[in-house]
């Protein structure tokens, strides 16, 4: 109901019907929030399922270090992101940051990545797959879940380790897949935190995601009525994109092993 009317959260709301959604449509931030947003999520989402994957398999290897490789691979999911924020502005400083040192052994120069636009977003998006350890206690699971007399029977057909990999163990992990992708896209839609730490919504709006842009039409400019058409909208596209995932996934997921 706050979505229908003009509150500023110090007076009593007052019925504007559905001027928020209009003002939302023809928005020209809502629309730039928009697409940082679908741009981190169609890249950030679909590398994180394959870092989280690989992540997975290194876990997966039987090995008598196992459980070390796990606790390693798995410790910087357990970083809170706020703090992995502060660690990313010391990494990419053009100054002394590690990430330019490193890019200056190929000749390249300094470059303030968080201050240009073009850099600010893919830096978000590299930090995003510090947190694939999540996923990939999920992927393990789904690993784990295989039975071993399929790769057994494989073998004795004579298929390699990427036969085996494209043919069992991918189509027998695609419910796991649906699974991480909907987490991941659900993630991306909200994806706040390192933009308000690091770069505030800039340069020049690179990084103004939709979530950022809620939060301050809701608690800086004092719009909450606005905020709350906004939080609304959301929802329904997210409700929208996970009955499409839904419905594609009947093309792609196998539940044989499950129904098994």
């Amino acid at each position: 109901m706050i979505s229908l009317t003009q509150y500023s959260g110090m007076q009593s709301p007052t019925f504007i019907g559905f001027q928020n959604y209009i003002a939302a449509f023809v928005d020209p931030l809502v629309h730039t929030a928009v697409g940082n947003t679908v741009y981190y999520m169609l890249l950030a989402v679909p590398i994180g399922l394959v870092v989280a994957l690989l992540l997975a398999l290194a876990m997966n290897r039987n090995v008598r270090e196992v459980a070390l490789y796990r606790t390693l691979l798995y410790l910087p999911s357990l970083i809170p992101m706020f703090a992995l924020s502060f660690i990313f502005i010391v990494f990419v400083n053009p100054n002394f940051g590690i990430v330019n040192q490193f890019l200056g052994l190929f000749g390249m120069p300094a470059t303030n990545l968080l201050g240009e636009p073009r850099y600010a977003k893919i830096v978000m998006i590299v930090m995003a797959q510090l947190g694939a350890g999540n996923a990939a206690l999920i992927y393990l699971a789904g690993l784990r879940n295989i039975p071993d007399t399929l790769y057994e029977a494989a073998r004795i057909d004579g298929a390699g380790r990427f036969r085996q990999f494209m043919s069992i163990t991918v189509p027998l992990l695609t419910p796991t897949i649906l699974f991480n992708l909907i987490t991941g896209v659900s993630g991306a839609m909200m994806v706040f935190t390192e933009a308000f730490i690091m770069t505030d919504g800039g340069p020049d709006n690179s990084t103004l995601f939709y979530m950022l842009y809620l939060w301050r039409n809701a608690f800086s400019y004092g719009q909450l009525g606005f905020a709350s058409a906004l939080a609304v909208l959301l929802f329904l596209f997210g409700m929208l994109l996970a009955g499409l995932i839904y419905w594609l996934s009947r093309r792609f997921v196998n539940y044989d092993v499950s129904a098994g």
